[in-house]
């Protein structure tokens, strides 16, 4: 059975436009001189991989709308993934990450690059600084591909106040993020915790994850008021079931499906809806536990174990798991409320909340 990502041969599609793009861009900065290429070559290492969620979100709501398979919906798709690269390099410099998909991220790259240069200055500032920068060239690259991607002017323009709201929400999700992982948790109560997590998680990872993506593609192909309304629910019920997911994988994942080392979510000290319920399970000991090991750089292989056993013995595992599996429902409910939506997007849909939320996705 193919992949639902890889009906209309989506995913190629989507790299061929991000590559005939990437090209085009190298050729105007080319006049700056090959210095450049330091800053292009990494961004286009990370846009050779990913699983193209939000790409295919915004083509199926363009589908979901009733309409046939476009070229600017390809483009429209495409946009998703270069916003996208530039969440994911400016959080990696924010969470100081080591890796992404399995390589260097991208501030770890460039200061390697300085490093084996001998170049003077600290790398690690020149990484950062760099990494910033191609971030901010991904968000100018996603405006002008969504704004050239072919489809009527007025559909774009529809879809423009989604696409202006999936941006702005992210990055005041991203600080939320950090204003959380700053704020002494001991303070709040269990529920507290727990509720503060989901709320982070929905501004920072699942709105625009899938929601806001399906609703650009929906809204430019005209989707009825009501649909949107539908669609809006399976993204976000769904979208925060992909995230707990990710959670789960980014300290139970196999690092060759991950992309990153064993426990990296732990060492990174993420406050997250898996650490809140394990904490809510706690005794003073298991808690004494947690506040050693979260966010500890060299927590060795034996304690991530450790750490692992007691979200499992806390109950935290099993209640992220119902947690998803609600979501996951959640989502297939409100599909089937948007009764305007026919094949092949229902099934796409449908089949994507089993890919969204799989153990092994």
């Amino acid at each position: 059975m193919p992949h639902p990502l890889d009906l209309a041969d989506l995913r190629s599609r989507v790299q061929d436009r991000i590559d005939t793009e990437l090209d085009r861009w190298e050729v105007e900065l080319a006049e700056i001189g090959p210095d450049v290429a330091d800053l292009t070559g990494p961004v286009r290492t990370l846009l050779q991989g990913g699983k193209r969620l939000r790409a295919g979100f915004a083509y199926w709501g363009w589908r979901a709308a009733g309409r046939d398979d476009d070229e600017g919906a390809i483009s429209l798709a495409a946009s998703m993934e270069l916003f996208q690269a530039a969440a994911l390099i400016h959080d990696d410099v924010m969470d100081d990450s080591e890796t992404r998909r399995g390589q260097p991220a991208m501030h770890r790259a460039l200061a390697r690059t300085h490093a084996e240069r001998v170049w003077h200055g600290d790398p690690d500032r020149f990484g950062v600084a760099g990494a910033i920068l191609a971030g901010n060239l991904c968000l100018g690259w996603c405006d002008d591909l969504y704004a050239d991607s072919g489809l009527p002017t007025e559909a774009l323009a529809a879809a423009r106040p989604a696409f202006e709201r999936m941006r702005g929400q992210l990055m005041a999700g991203q600080f939320l993020d950090i204003v959380t992982s700053m704020r002494p948790w001991h303070r709040l109560d269990d529920a507290e915790r727990i509720e503060r997590s989901r709320h982070v998680i929905r501004y920072k990872s699942a709105k625009y994850s899938i929601e806001h993506p399906l609703l650009i593609g929906a809204t430019a192909g005209g989707a009825s008021e009501s649909d949107l309304a539908a669609l809006s629910r399976y993204g976000l019920a769904l979208g925060e079931a992909f995230q707990l997911r990710d959670d789960v994988l980014g300290v139970f994942g196999d690092p060759e499906v991950t992309g990153k080392p064993a426990g990296d979510d732990l060492r990174e000290g993420k406050r997250t809806v898996l650490i809140a319920r394990t904490l809510a399970g706690a005794d003073d000991v298991a808690t004494t536990k947690v506040d050693q090991w979260l966010g500890a750089p060299d927590l060795g292989a034996e304690e991530v174990e450790s750490f692992r056993e007691l979200i499992v013995d806390t109950g935290a595992l099993d209640g992220v798991e119902r947690d998803i599996t609600v979501g996951a429902e959640a989502a297939r409910a409100a599909l089937a409320e948007a009764t305007g939506v026919a094949d092949p997007a229902r099934s796409v849909l449908a089949d994507l909340v089993d890919v969204t939320t799989a153990r092994t996705t």
